[in-house]
């Protein structure tokens, strides 16, 4: 070959590339720090079973085995790149030890040509796939289809490259060409040449057509990289290494909030480095979208839009940020000057409305169906959290009903606006304790009833169920009572991170003063709150959702139910007990243990199809017609199941409402998975006339 040729191209390609990616990695650095290289040997078996073992591809079965094919294969394809740049100089280059002369090159050389005709045929299908069948989900590109066309490309080349030098090697031995098992590929495609009967210095034109093909095209493959999508071909891998390995429920606090002076994130420069790093490794596979609740009933969010809005905004401000290479112009200066007189335009740097509109932020439950499909761990809730701050704290705007929710979760401390006073009206008639009732005493248990069970009717009745359950159990526990407050899940996740904390301090200083040490929970958004989000203000618990709990006691066999219900039920998983925390089988064991056969929706587990409730949408209107109440309703009534069960409060107005929607209400009953337990193990022990509650039953039979 041309050793001249080949150091000019490796060191301009090299070069260019560098000098991208350093630039790329100066605008990273534009971000806050944060410190994300913690617990190092986990990091590291995730990156392998993750990035590189691509655990999360097959989730789409087509498009993601096509991905994992030409991913895994131009790991191996790598080396026989860096073989073809050394026989740039030395045409006998083979990487000093995967020559064909032993057997360890032989065994790569058949391990190349079979990757190299699957990295092919993968690439075929995921063109086929982007042109042809062109799924809603993916971002449509020119780029994207140049860079198949280029694997395309390549892949025959490097098949072609090997074909015409086997030939060559068979002419000069004068025998004909067989086919080879270190070759497979490159031999097959020399025998087809075979009756083309092509002279020596066609096949010596055609060895330097595949060789200078692979060898320029994975130089300007790797060059298009740091300019478009395909950068996630570098950043990928790290990103997955710094993903957040803290609880999926736990948002970051803004410290010392009493001396903040701005809130979340109103430019790019108010996310972290490792937020940027996201916006860098999105592949535009729009997987989060295609899972996304509100995007699926026709809302304005979607999670990979946002991504790219924000990724877009920070390449236009590059020359602002980290300075003009070109000129010289250094980051502190202003990208332009506005005319005298004229105040500077903010287009571009206010980030909610310029790029991004509220109605998108204001639609998303933070159920994290995006966050739990996207294949290198792009965070979304995290960032709409930021920005919503920066809505509620600094420019206080909040959407009308929701406020009307803050205000009363501030003045009252729940969204209903309900005195606080009558919040242990619910356990009227069941005798159950308080903490101030029982201090000194033996307690084992804090009930953490929340404020959906305290206040709202039907909510009630779960509470009530898991309280007759623990009895029959014989736990030991107490209420706070009057002294429980909102956990503030609603307003962190509406941004209201001010209310929060002021809402986690006092509960942490309640509960620690009586001693809490172990709480079960009858809601999923207090569990998560309790458990991932109280030990930053120093509430270290052991918290337990009632599902868990149940199902504990039904194991050591201090719950025994006394008939099986029969029938079949429907469960609907909670994003906050399911996606956030893992707990899916539990609840399931505990319907199984009533003796009802437990069936499936479409869509299930890790999969399951939001409510509709998460983020503070439970206090607000959807913006379109299409409710995802109702939709996901329609998935569980798929199923034919005569019972719906659940095992979250909000979760359960939500598909009521929906079977109200349906118009089946009185055909289809909607329980807690607590409410069929208790049915099945003889229910609420009768209460005297006097004693029982107005207007209030403990259990509904199932009906399952």
């Amino acid at each position: 070959m041309n050793p001249v040729a080949m150091g000019i191209l490796l060191a301009v390609a090299w070069s260019a590339f560098f000098w991208s990616v350093a630039r790329r990695f100066k605008l990273m650095l534009v971000g806050k720090p944060e410190m994300r290289w913690d617990r190092p040997w986990e990091r590291l078996v995730g990156t392998v079973k993750f990035a590189f073992a691509q655990w999360k591809m097959p989730r789409y079965p087509l498009t993601g085995l096509a991905h994992m094919a030409i991913f895994w294969g131009f790991l191996v394809l790598l080396v026989r790149s860096l073989i073809l740049w050394g026989r740039g100089f030395s045409p006998d280059f083979d990487l000093w030890f995967l020559g064909l002369d032993n057997v360890v090159g032989k065994l790569y050389s058949a391990l190349k040509d079979v990757v190299a005709v699957g990295v092919f045929v993968a690439a075929s299908v995921a063109l086929v796939n982007r042109v042809v069948v062109r799924p809603k989900r993916m971002t449509q590109s020119f780029e994207a289809v140049l860079i198949l066309l280029i694997i395309i490309v390549m892949m025959v080349a490097d098949v072609l490259y090997d074909a015409s030098e086997i030939t060559l090697r068979h002419l000069a031995a004068g025998s004909p060409v067989l086919f080879h098992k270190s070759e497979p590929a490159g031999s097959l495609l020399a025998m087809a040449l075979g009756p083309l009967h092509l002279s020596t210095d066609t096949l010596h034109a055609l060895v330097h057509v595949g060789f200078w093909t692979h060898s320029t095209l994975v130089l300007l493959f790797l060059n298009l990289l740091p300019y478009g999508k395909h950068f996630h071909v570098v950043t990928s891998i790290p990103n997955v290494f710094f993903r957040d390995l803290r609880p999926h429920g736990r948002l970051v606090p803004i410290p010392d909030i009493e001396n903040q002076e701005v809130f979340g994130a109103s430019k790019i420069t108010d996310f972290s480095w490792k937020a940027i790093l996201d916006l860098y490794s999105c592949t535009e596979c729009g997987r989060c979208t295609d899972r996304c609740p509100a995007n699926r009933t026709g809302k304005k969010l979607s999670p990979k839009e946002i991504t790219l809005h924000l990724r877009d905004n920070l390449k236009a401000r590059a020359p602002e940020l980290i300075g003009d290479v070109e000129s010289g112009k250094p980051t502190s200066e202003p990208a332009h000057e506005e005319p005298a007189g004229e105040q500077p335009k903010i287009a571009a740097e206010v980030l909610v409305p310029d790029v991004i509109e509220p109605d998108v932020l204001w639609a998303c439950t933070t159920c994290r169906a995006c966050e739990n499909e996207c294949p290198v761990f792009i965070s979304y809730v995290d960032k709409i959290v930021e920005m919503r701050r920066n809505l509620v704290l600094e420019r206080g705007e909040v959407p009308s009903l929701l406020a009307n929710a803050l205000r009363g979760v501030e003045t009252n401390s729940n969204p209903w606006n309900i005195s606080a006073m009558d919040r242990a009206k619910w356990a009227e008639g069941l005798d159950v304790p308080t903490m101030a009732e029982t201090e000194g005493k033996d307690i084992d248990f804090l009930l953490w009833v929340g404020c959906a069970a305290s206040f709202d009717d039907r909510a009630k009745k779960i509470a009530r169920a898991t309280v007759h359950l623990l009895r029959k159990a014989g736990v030991s526990f107490a209420i706070l009572g009057e002294e429980e407050a909102c956990t503030g899940d609603i307003a962190r996740r509406a941004g209201n991170e001010y209310l929060f904390q002021m809402l986690a301090q006092q509960n942490v200083e309640t509960l620690n003063k009586y001693k809490v040490r172990r709480i079960i929970t009858v809601c999923p958004h207090c569990y998560n709150t309790l458990a991932n989000e109280y030990p930053d203000f120093g509430g270290y618990y052991r918290v337990i959702s009632h599902g868990q709990f149940l199902a504990q006691l039904l194991r050591e066999g201090k719950l025994k139910p006394e008939k099986k219900l029969g029938g079949r039920v429907a469960f609907h998983d909670s994003c906050y007990l399911g996606r956030y925390n893992e707990i899916y089988e539990e609840p399931r064991e505990v319907l199984r243990a009533a003796g009802v056969e437990v069936l499936e929706a479409p869509e299930h587990h890790d999969r399951g199809l939001c409510c509709g409730a998460g983020g503070a949408q439970y206090f607000m209107e959807e913006q379109t017609p299409d409710r995802m109440n109702v939709r996901r309703t329609e998935q569980l009534l798929a199923t034919e199941a005569r019972t719906i069960a659940s095992a979250c409060p909000f979760c359960m107005t939500m598909l009521t409402d929906g079977l109200k929607a349906k118009n089946l209400e009185e055909e289809i009953r909607q329980l807690d998975i607590a409410e069929i337990l208790l049915e099945a193990c003889g229910g609420a022990p009768k209460p005297a006339a006097a004693d029982a509650p107005t207007g209030t039953e403990d259990s509904a039979p199932a009906q399952a």
